[in-house]
């Protein structure tokens, strides 16, 4: 028997594809937010492709504030990016 993909929308392009090939954005317990690679961080998470420009789109269009219904500053933004970048 087949086992079922799980499936997630990116925020950046809006398409749908398997978990395993999204990054998942992560709402801390503190309000911050924070890249979670290895998907086990604890809070609300949030994915985009494997892309800065999905990132950079998602950041634009701020759909991450909408999705956690919180209000991310610009320096949480560039943390993201810097996160993003680095690995």
């Amino acid at each position: 028997m087949l086992r079922k993909i799980p499936m997630r929308k990116c925020l950046g392009c809006m398409t749908s594809k398997p978990k395993k090939e999204l990054i998942r954005i992560v709402k801390l317990s503190d309000g911050k937010v924070a890249i979670d690679r290895q998907g086990k961080k604890e809070g609300r998470g949030a994915y985009f492709c494997d892309n800065k420009e999905c990132l950079e789109s998602l950041i634009k269009s701020k759909r991450l504030e909408k999705e956690f219904e919180i209000t991310i500053t610009k320096e949480d933004y560039n943390n993201l990016l810097n996160e993003f970048e680095k690995e």
